[in-house]
């Protein structure tokens, strides 16, 4: 192949990387794979892209560093840009895996995945400062004013709060036997469920990207079967919170009053900067 289509090609595949990282920036999909300090940078990457995608293929027909070809002494003229893979296959090995991967993916996890990010871990596992100091005050009259009130009598809490509370004595002390109302992804609970009667709530905590997402649920318990609703869905329960030592292990535990279907909240997932 000469060298002038060959730069078309690898033109081409660079402008689809880019149309890539432009798509998923506008059509808000990034959201769920960035926190927000980073999808910037991938909007800046992809329009980058697209400045040396478009250079690249307005100038493939121009020499390379004004090389002619010959050196002297009769040499037969080369390229300077062959190798050992014939360009054609090169990109689309560049290019077909990752159409195919946003044609593909479900942008969430699977249930093994988020098994392996902690889902079902116990939160005394888990250990995290900096989240412990942005915790409510530790007397029950500022925690009910720091938190709003449902119409029903319920103070609303985000999962994360209600999650490490089970690892602070003094926290469990003030929450158990409150009345919360708290949102997350609905799931069956694989553990400790012996007659059926138990769900788990869970959210995604996100220092910067995907990758180093973790799982954070709690228990939901019903004292009976539960309600029908669709597995991985957003649901928004309330019910009396307790912290029962199941096991050697101090679990976050909602008996539930209701629950209902809701709507996914603007940002799914709790990020490092919220």
């Amino acid at each position: 192949m000469n060298p002038r289509n060959r730069r078309i090609l690898f033109s081409l595949a660079v402008l689809v990387w880019s149309a890539v990282l432009l798509y998923f920036y506008g059509s808000g999909r990034i959201n769920k794979y960035l926190a927000p300090d980073f999808r910037i940078i991938s909007f800046a990457g992809g329009l980058g892209l697209a400045v040396l995608g478009l250079f690249n293929l307005f100038t493939a027909g121009q020499n390379a560093g004004g090389c002619c070809g010959d050196h002297g002494g009769g040499e037969e003229a080369h390229d300077h840009e062959s190798g050992d893979m014939h360009p054609l296959t090169a990109v689309l090995l560049m290019i077909v895996p990752v159409v195919l991967s946003v044609a593909w993916t479900k942008d969430e996890y699977s249930v093994a995945a988020l098994s392996r990010k902690g889902l079902y871990d116990a939160p005394s596992a888990v250990s995290s400062p900096f989240l412990a100091s942005s915790l409510p005050a530790l007397t029950r009259e500022e925690i009910e004013k720091s938190h709003r009130k449902t119409p029903d009598g319920f103070l609303e809490f985000n999962l994360m709060e209600l999650f490490f509370s089970s690892g602070d004595r003094e926290m469990q002390g003030l929450l158990d036997g409150l009345k919360v109302e708290t949102e997350g992804r609905w799931m069956d609970e694989k553990v400790r469920n012996p007659h059926g009667s138990r769900k788990r709530l869970y959210r995604l905590f996100v220092t910067c990207c995907a990758a180093d997402s973790r799982a954070i649920p709690i228990i939901l318990e019903f004292g009976k079967t539960p309600p029908e609703l669709p597995e991985n869905g957003w649901v928004k329960v309330a019910g009396t919170m307790r912290f029962p030592l199941e096991e050697g292990v101090i679990q976050p535990v909602l008996t539930v009053d209701r629950a209902l279907a809701a709507e996914p909240p603007y940002e799914e997932s709790f990020m490092r900067n919220k």
